[in-house]
Order: structure tokens, then C-alpha cells, then sequence
């Protein structure tokens, strides 16, 4: 029986508390990321060009354990339709992370992948060709922060949002065995070998923790806690969401774009067979330097083949339509959560179920930021979001 009341009841509560526990116990992307990208990134930024023998560190879970614990949860009890349907969802892809982490470097890792996140578009594979063909490869800039200037800056902004709302628990840090920035669970992990030019700097920012570590402190929030780990499919809404933030600061850059086209063919050629050597020299032909382009290479063949980086690409594009359409993006901060679930969220909003959020962007403080995107919204070729940014 359907029951939509003003509360979830505590049965609903505790099925959805035992799948975010499973969630938060593994961390999935660092599972499949190499701990050795920067040997050979050296080598071939130094014209050794080999097929890489990445290496991956132990698994700190048992998948199969994990998987037979995912099992005693039993969705189909939960007596919420709107959650239920939510947590059914997350059920399945949690079965899908564990078996890639299973399936690490083996074929069966790539058809996983591409379960996982989705098939790469004829649709989106020529507007990503589009971007490449348009947009001209920018000259390198000379104005560079490492590693350490990134944190201090990231430290600023997590400081100001502690402010905001004392007690959240989030933090950064950095860490030998990662490449450029990522966000896992409440933390911020920031390469030891980052360089970001300062142009990139403040949007890279807004990407990480305006739009990743913000959506995770309002989803903490939550009656639901699976909003702050993360509901089915959301990461491709969050990635679409982030690189809005990067417009609305004025900050998606020429090479930024050009990245995200790189990423989504990288991924096709992956799906379609290339070797590492070619994928990586296709990107060189594309104009691309060579330290960038055996990074986006790295992301798309780690552990047998990561399809994860063309959702940038499309996010951004569903959530431009979004907008387009008219759509506001209120409720996109209150959590983590794809696109077309904001049906589920608007009903468990409009029932007085979700909280507001506790902190909002802070790049919004900006009104110019409302601006750039409403105009990014009329925009129908890709190639015009820059705004002639370099």
C-alpha cells in the first residue's frame, strides 16, 4: 500500500540508513584509481609512449561480503513509494559498484562501467567532435598554483561555510596517491602533484566544495541520509551541476571546454577498443598537451575501462535544458540526487519531508552568477559558453 504522509516512519528511516552505512563503507572511486598515474604520466610527457601496467591499492572491503550484507536490505519493505522507488534505485547501484571493484582490470569492468553510467551517445559524442573542431586549443598560462596554494584556499572556503553552519564536518587535505582534485564522502583530496592556473583556481573551488561538499553537508542534513551519500545516478547530475557552478563564476575557460569534449571521446575510443597509446595520441592531434591528455587517458582506462567522464558533457547539457525550460536548481543543493528524480524530490519537499538547505553556493553571492546563467541557458551551441573565456 502507498502511504504519503508528513514524516517517513522509522521502518523507511532504517532501510534507508542501513544502504547509506553500505555506501559510505567503501570508497569506490578511489578503488579504481591508480597509485602509480605519475610514473608513467613522466614517461610519456617524456615521449616514452607504452601501454601502462597500472598498479591499484588493496581493497580495504570484501565486495562479495558487502554484497551478500546489500542483499538482508530489503527495499521492497519500504512502505513510502516516493522513497521506496529512491532506495530500490540505490539498492542496484551499489550491487553495480561492488561488482566493478570485483571485476577491476578484467573485460567485465568496462561492461559494468557503461551499465553504471550510461552509453555514450551518438548525440553527445558529435557535440563533444563539435567542441574540438570550434574551439581553438588555448596557449599555456604562465600564472600557477600548486597543491599547497589550492588547499590554503580551499581551507578559506570550507572556514567561511563552518561559519555558516557550525559543527558540518567536511575537510581537505593532500594526498600523494591522488591526481588533481576529487571530493570523497566529506573530504576534499587534492593531489600532491596539482597545478591549476590561478584563472582556474576559484572555479575549480566552486566545482569541489560549491557544488560537491555543499550538496553533501545539506544531504547530511536530511531525514533521508542517502541524499548526503548519494541517490542512484547522481553523479552525472552533480558534474552537470559543478560545471554550472564553473559558469556562473565566470569560469569555464577554453581549455576547460575542450577538456570535457576530450573526456567524453577518450571514453567513446575506450568503448570502442582503442589502446591507451592511441587514445592518448588522438588527443595530441587534438591540440591537447601531453600531461593533460595522459590524464583524461588515465581517467577513461583505469581498472579496465571507466566510461564515468563523459556524464560531465551530458550533465551539463540536460541541466542547461533544464533551465531552459524553465527549472529551477533550489532543490538540486538539498542533496545528491540525479536529474530525473526531482519529481521524487519535489514531493518529499512539498511534504514538509526534506529540509531546506543549510548552506547555500557561495558563488551565488555573486549576481552576476544568476545572470551568466540564465544567458547559458539560451545558448544552443556548446562552443559559446566560454563567453571568449581563454
Amino acid at each position: 500500500m502507498d502511504r504519503k504522509g508528513t514524516t517517513l516512519s522509522e521502518h523507511d528511516l532504517q532501510i534507508d540508513a542501513q544502504l547509506a552505512e553500505l555506501a559510505g563503507s567503501f570508497q569506490f572511486l578511489l578503488g579504481v584509481s591508480p597509485t602509480n598515474a605519475d610514473h608513467f604520466r613522466d614517461e610519456f610527457v617524456a615521449g616514452k609512449l607504452t601501454e601502462p601496467d597500472f598498479d591499484y591499492r588493496p581493497l580495504a572491503i570484501d565486495p562479495a561480503e558487502l554484497k551478500r550484507r546489500l542483499a538482508r536490505i530489503d527495499v521492497s519493505q519500504v512502505e513510502d513509494s516516493t522513497l521506496g522507488s529512491l532506495l530500490r534505485a540505490k539498492h542496484h547501484e551499489i550491487e553495480l559498484q561492488l561488482d566493478m571493484l570485483e571485476a577491476r582490470c578484467t573485460e567485465d569492468f568496462l561492461t559494468l562501467s557503461i551499465e553504471l553510467y550510461g552509453a555514450i551517445t551518438p548525440t553527445l559524442r558529435r557535440q563533444a567532435e563539435g567542441v574540438l573542431q570550434a574551439v581553438s586549443a588555448p596557449s599555456p598560462k604562465q600564472n600557477v598554483l600548486n597543491a599547497h596554494e589550492f588547499l590554503d584556499m580551499a581551507c578559506d572556503e570550507l572556514n567561511r561555510y563552518r561559519a555558516e553552519a557550525p559543527g558540518i564536518d567536511v575537510d581537505a587535505e593532500i594526498r600523494d596517491d591522488v591526481v588533481g582534485v576529487m571530493v570523497s564522502g566529506n573530504m576534499l583530496l587534492i593531489g600532491a602533484d596539482l597545478t591549476v592556473t590561478g584563472q582556474r583556481a576559484y572555479a575549480l573551488l566552486q566545482h569541489e566544495v560549491g557544488t560537491h561538499l555543499v550538496t553533501q553537508i545539506n544531504g547530511a542534513d536530511q531525514p533521508i541520509t542517502c541524499l548526503g551519500t548519494g541517490l542512484a545516478g547522481y553523479d552525472e547530475t552533480q558534474e552537470g551541476l559543478a560545471v554550472l557552478a564553473e559558469i556562473a563564476c565566470a569560469g569555464l575557460t577554453t581549455a576547460r571546454l575542450r577538456q570535457l569534449a576530450g573526456r567524453v571521446l577518450t571514453a567513446h575510443r575506450r568503448v570502442h577498443g582503442a589502446s591507451f597509446v592511441e587514445a592518448f595520441q588522438a588527443l595530441l592531434d587534438d591540440g591537447f598537451q601531453s600531461r593533460g591528455a595522459f590524464i583524461t587517458t588515465m581517467r577513461a582506462y583505469r581498472a579496465g575501462g571507466m566510461t564515468k567522464d563523459a556524464i560531465y558533457l551530458r550533465g551539463l547539457v540536460d541541466l542547461l535544458g533544464h533551465l531552459r525550460n524553465g527549472g529551477p536548481l533550489e532543490l538540486l543543493w538539498r542533496g545528491k540526487f540525479a536529474l530525473e528524480d526531482l519529481p521524487h524530490i519535489e514531493d518529499l519537499a512539498e511534504r514538509g519531508i526534506l529540509r531546506p538547505a543549510l548552506v547555500r553556493p557561495h558563488y551565488l553571492e555573486d549576481p552576476k552568477s544568476t545572470t551568466r546563467l540564465v544567458e547559458a541557458a539560451r545558448v544552443t551551441d556548446l562552443t559559446a559558453l566560454t563567453q571568449g573565456a581563454a
